[in-house]
């Protein structure tokens, strides 16, 4: 599942994205800790695992393994 970042707060490292059905898909900071990214910026594009409780488990990049 892909979403593109509808917001993103650097400091408690959560945020909002926005999946293509237009659906809007909170993500906890574990999430972007485990994606290893630094930072984010409105309007990128990033895939989500989802894991077996339906929560957001871990955003990437589409090009990331």
């Amino acid at each position: 599942m892909q979403g593109t970042v509808a917001s993103f707060d650097a400091q408690t490292r959560t945020g909002v994205l926005l999946l293509d059905d237009g659906t809007e898909l909170a993500f906890p900071a574990r999430a972007f800790d485990a994606s290893g990214l630094r930072l984010l910026r409105l309007g990128q594009r990033l895939r989500v695992e989802i894991g077996s409780d339906g929560g957001v488990v871990r955003v990437t990049f589409p090009t990331m393994a």
